[in-house]
């Protein structure tokens, strides 16, 4: 397990401002000193918890040509009939996974084939859950095209903690199902949107893996 290319300059200017703090409290407190000690230890320990945000495991991507793996860790909030004004104009499947900040960070494609549309909003910053989020956080889009025909939609939305969303896909890219395209900085929430018909496979507060829990089949 690595450390996101996301994280590297947050962690850099962190080590620095923790040494930069750490040489100030060695100067003016007596060595030994408990307080010094307990300084220490929060530092390693809130090094250890940013290291974490930004932690890249190994995951195994193990689902057939028709089945959609989950784009992210974290856990199903809901499953719902929507309609969605941006993209689609019939309705569709909704399935929202919330990412604690405890959770990895990245986002993997759920399905293989043509991306065919990419779109970065600005927005508020309500919490993941609030029932507006999707629509007026910020957040970015992107759906992709099956070999089937069918399309996907899957949304990055930040939240009151995750206030940064990176998204590497670019419309006309070629998704390749578990590979990376985004990450969310501290975490938030991921929506799908489904052609009606779609098998669901996952229940309400389900925990998932991205990468390799399957999540649908189209």
């Amino acid at each position: 397990m690595g450390l996101h290319r996301e994280g590297k300059k947050i962690l850099i200017g962190l080590v620095l401002i923790l040494v930069a703090i750490n040489l100030c409290v060695v100067k003016f407190i007596q060595p030994n000193s408990i307080v010094l000690y307990i300084i220490l230890g929060l530092s390693f320990a809130l090094f250890i918890l940013f290291a974490q945000f930004f932690r890249v495991p190994r995951r195994n991507t193990l689902a057939e040509d028709h089945q959609v793996i989950c784009p992210a860790d974290g856990k199903v909030v809901t499953i719902e009939t929507v309609k969605d004004p941006e993209y689609f104009t019939d309705e569709r499947i909704q399935v929202s996974i919330f990412m604690s900040p405890l959770n990895v960070h990245i986002q993997w494609y759920p399905i293989d084939g043509d991306v065919t549309y990419t779109k970065y909003h600005e927005g508020k910053y309500l919490v993941a859950w609030h029932p507006k989020s999707s629509t007026e956080n910020e957040r970015s889009t992107t759906v992709v095209k099956h070999s089937s025909g069918k399309e996907v939609l899957f949304r990055q939305i930040a939240g009151a903690v995750a206030r940064r969303i990176i998204q590497y896909a670019k419309t006309g890219d070629k998704a390749e199902k578990g590979s990376e395209f985004g990450f969310i900085k501290f975490g938030s929430r991921v929506d799908l949107l489904f052609p009606m018909g779609t098998k669901i496979l996952v229940d309400i507060d389900q925990k998932v893996t991205g990468a390799e829990t399957v999540i649908a089949e189209l």
